[in-house]
């Protein structure tokens, strides 16, 4: 398992070892000893997997003040993931890191709490699975805009599929200061 850090402090994508023969492959898609020893040590308590197609974007998501660390990755397809830093007093604060998920590479990406999450579909279809370090709680369910200037995300779909809540989020200046996270060096 190797292990890289991106310029957003904590993110990290995660390469696993895959083993092939002729029958198929075998890779860990998780092992928190291997973590552990590069100082990652979530606590999974939730699992989910969602199903998109081209040109959707789900997206930008995070709680509060429930955070939620995931680790991401796709089963089948290829996305674009992203995660934004939205912890108030952060030196990356709103700054964002983008990584090539797909069924072919195997990377997972890890984002931890205090950093608001999406993705955009590049394939026909995509199958992506995450752990959360919380369950969802609609109440502290939040978003910020997809296309927010402000963030100037790179995204590769021009016109994305979106959900209404999606459509509506606010910008991220606009997030009253109690409804985001806090930097804690």
């Amino acid at each position: 398992m190797k292990l890289t850090e991106t310029r957003l402090p904590g993110c990290v994508v995660i390469e696993p070892q895959v083993f092939g023969d002729s029958r198929g492959q075998f890779f860990e898609s998780f092992n928190c000893d291997k973590l552990a020893a590069h100082g990652l040590t979530p606590n999974f308590v939730q699992g989910n997997v969602s199903t998109s197609t081209r040109g959707v974007l789900r997206g930008l998501h995070y709680q509060w003040p429930k955070p939620q660390g995931k680790y991401v990755s796709v089963l089948d397809g290829e996305v674009w993931d992203v995660a934004v830093d939205i912890r108030r007093g952060s030196p990356t604060y709103g700054k964002w890191e983008a990584v090539l998920l797909s069924g072919e590479n195997r990377l997972h990406f890890w984002i931890p709490e205090g950093f608001a999450h999406g993705f955009a579909v590049l394939s026909e279809r995509a199958t992506f699975t995450y752990l959360c370090t919380q369950t969802y709680d609609r109440d502290a369910d939040a978003g910020i805009r997809w296309n927010d200037p402000a963030l100037a995300i790179d995204w590769p779909v021009a016109e994305p599929i979106l959900s209404d809540k999606d459509m509506r989020a606010p910008l991220l200046a606009d997030i009253a200061d109690d409804r985001l996270p806090v930097y804690a060096a």
